[in-house]
């Protein structure tokens, strides 16, 4: 079987790591509402996000996992607080310098694939590097390609690919441009365990034959069970963390949150 080859940032500006943290958050709070309808979905959340680990957030529903992905990938703004990743804060930013640096360092895969469907599925993986005005790493392209066994599907629309397929592709399309951060948020969320297996055994290929790191959102142990580290919310704060669980210890773990 093929191994993915050495991430190239084909031009990109990437920071230079300082460090074995790829992203972080200091005293994070997020809040949503006002007065008696004000929800506090983060209270003041530190984490470090190892480089080159998968890491799984878990936690009974309202516990705030989302939010907190959602602000490490820069798709939210906190209300206080310090987001950084590869060695840039967040805050910094202006909307357009954060879309262009979300572009060049941040990878996502979705539960819900978020794939054209007037596209073929080597025209999505290429999508967001075409829209950046970047030429693919076509080597790189064709191991990926390889690795997940879409060589015989790339000129297929999502219509005609399974749903494992078509997550299949939304990897191949995170993983492409070498981002120093991979999100996906329930990535096996519409799959059945057959593809989840397969999807899972992807990413966590990615860790250890390419050094990528990944932050997966995830409601089930038996995903959070690849994972290196679990992270553990509850009510917006942090409740504890797992290292290389078995799907026993995260029930455990989530039971003892009250979820």
């Amino acid at each position: 079987m093929a191994t993915i080859p050495a991430p190239s940032l084909g031009g990109a500006a990437a920071a230079t790591p300082t460090s074995t943290v790829a992203a972080r958050t200091r005293d994070l709070t997020k809040t949503y509402g006002r007065g008696h309808a004000e929800v506090r979905a983060l209270n003041g959340v530190d984490l470090d996000v190892e480089r080159a680990r998968l890491t799984a957030i878990m936690g009974p529903s309202g516990s705030g996992k989302s939010t907190l992905m959602h602000c490490l990938a820069g798709l939210d703004t906190p209300t206080s607080g310090a987001v950084e990743v590869a060695g840039v804060a967040l805050a910094d930013l202006d909307d357009t310098a954060l879309t262009r640096f979300r572009r060049e360092h941040v990878g996502f895969v979705f539960q819900a694939f978020n794939l054209l469907p007037t596209l073929t599925a080597r025209q999505n993986i290429v999508l967001p590097l075409d829209l950046a005005g970047r030429d693919p790493d076509w080597d790189r392209l064709d191991t990926l390609v390889d690795v997940l066994g879409l060589a015989d599907r790339l000129s297929h629309r999502p219509s005609e690919l399974s749903g494992g397929q078509q997550q299949r592709v939304a990897i191949a399309r995170a993983l492409l441009s070498s981002p120093d951060v991979v999100f996906a948020d329930e990535p096996t969320g519409n799959l059945d365990s057959r593809s989840s297996g397969e999807v899972l055994g992807f990413l966590r290929r990615s860790v250890d034959e390419l050094g990528q790191t990944v932050v997966m959102v995830t409601h089930e142990p038996t995903a959070a069970a690849y994972a290196d580290r679990v992270v553990l919310l509850r009510d917006g704060r942090l409740a504890g963390t797992l290292d290389r669980p078995s799907p026993e210890d995260v029930v455990a773990a989530i039971a003892g949150l009250g979820g």
